[in-house]
This record gives structure tokens, sequence and C-alpha cells, in this order.
């Protein structure tokens, strides 16, 4: 064999053995990844020409803990699902034991509210930089006045689970920590969809129980509401 051959099939033996590192590199998408990319998909279909990009979805599924990474960069591109930390409201969950318990698109609840949003563009408020949003549902068409919004806050970091075992709660806005906020606001904004459910998908894609409350608006909602509820409602601050 001379050395032009000898050359050649030592590249060729080198590519084969690359080859399974370069298929297993791109594995196919879990059961989870696969319901929230079809969830993702269909959410975007509905809200049609109000979305500037389609590439990447937000997906807040609040049928799982606080505790648990529950928001869901969906990128519909590359067929992915990252998933982090984010905050529900106040109202959500009165007990604040880490469940959100009801939605609430009343002004002044600061509570979660359920549905598709559209997210506009960067503000700078109490907790700095934020990213407007625009409720697209009759159950979140008031999220503008209401000043819900995504933000970042120290109630929203890893090491707050660490030392509580929940999250703090915001005033019904999607509170992220530090890092992932920038993913958020550098990634999200700009008219893609963001969409809040109860959906309790776990880890493993299957259901997960989540609090025996968690379809029951609360009684009480109305003594949620502040006397000045129309304050400073483009601030809308986030609470322990």
């Amino acid at each position: 064999m001379d050395r032009r051959s000898l050359i050649k099939g030592t590249l060729a033996a080198g590519a084969a053995l690359a080859l399974p590192g370069r298929v297993s590199a791109q594995i196919a998408p879990g059961l989870r990844d696969r319901k929230l990319l079809a969830l993702a998909k269909s959410q975007v279909e509905r809200a049609g020409e109000v979305l500037w990009a389609r590439d990447l979805v937000g997906i807040a599924d609040f049928g799982l803990h606080s505790a648990q990474p529950r928001f869901h960069f969906v990128n519909l591109d590359e067929g992915s699902v990252h998933s982090v930390l984010c905050s529900h409201g106040t109202g959500s969950d009165p007990e604040h034991d880490g469940w959100l318990n009801s939605y609430s698109n009343v002004e002044g609840s600061n509570a979660t509210s359920k549905g598709a949003y559209v997210t506009w563009e960067w503000y700078t408020g109490r907790y700095g930089t934020s990213v407007r949003l625009g409720g697209l549902d009759e159950t979140n068409d008031m999220a503008f006045p209401r000043a819900i919004v995504m933000h970042q806050a120290k109630y929203a970091e890893a090491d707050h689970v660490e030392r509580w075992g929940r999250l703090g709660r915001s005033n019904g806005c999607f509170a992220f920590g530090k890092n992932d906020f920038m993913d958020a606001l550098m990634r999200l904004s700009g008219g893609r969809l963001l969409y809040a459910a109860s959906l309790g998908i776990g880890t493993d894609g299957e259901q997960v129980v989540s609090s025996p409350q968690s379809a029951q608006p609360p009684e009480d909602l109305a003594l949620l509401v502040p006397e000045d509820a129309r304050g400073n409602e483009l601030i809308n601050p986030g609470v322990y």
C-alpha cells in the first residue's frame, strides 16, 4: 500500500469513528419536550400575524411548584427546550406555599393571568430593564394596564429556593433570576409568544399532581384588590 492510500484509509477510519458522536449529539426530544414543542407550535399558529417572530416561544407551566424549572424556552427552529425558574403572583398563591392556586385578570389582584401574550419593548422600571407584555386572550387582556411584564428579581433566584423551598412571589409578573432574565430579554422579547397555563408536565413528560386547589378561584379574591388599585400600574413592583 502506498503512502497516499494509507492516508486516505486513515482519514476514512477516523471519520467513521467520529460519526457516532455526531449522531448521538442529535438525540430526539423526549416526551416532555415533544409535548412542549407541539403546544408552542399550536399557540404560534393560533396567535397568527400579531407575532413578529416565531422561532422561540416561552411556556410558563404553572401546574408545577415554584421550586421547579417551569418556564420553558421552546426553540421551534432547533426543536429544543431550555427550562428555568419563574415566579407567579401573590394573588394566585395567598398561602405562599409555592403552588399557583388560581388566575385572575382583575386589576389590583396581584394574580397571574392565564393565556397567550406577545412580548413588546423594553423599559426601565423598579427592577431595571423589563419587557412589556400584551395579553391576547380574554383571560389576560388586562396585562398592559396591570403592568404584567417580564423582569428580574432576587426572590426568583435559585438560592431563594435553597433557603425557603420555593420562590418569592411577584405582583402577577413573570419574574426571573438575573441570568435567566437576560436569556428572556435577549431571546424572547421583540414580538414573540409567551404562553401561561397550568399544564403540569413533569420532566418525564407525565402529568404531575399539583395543588388540589389549582382549579378553584379563591372566594375572597375581592379582598386582594387594594383601594388604590390604579396606583403606579406601569411600575408594578414585585414582592417577597
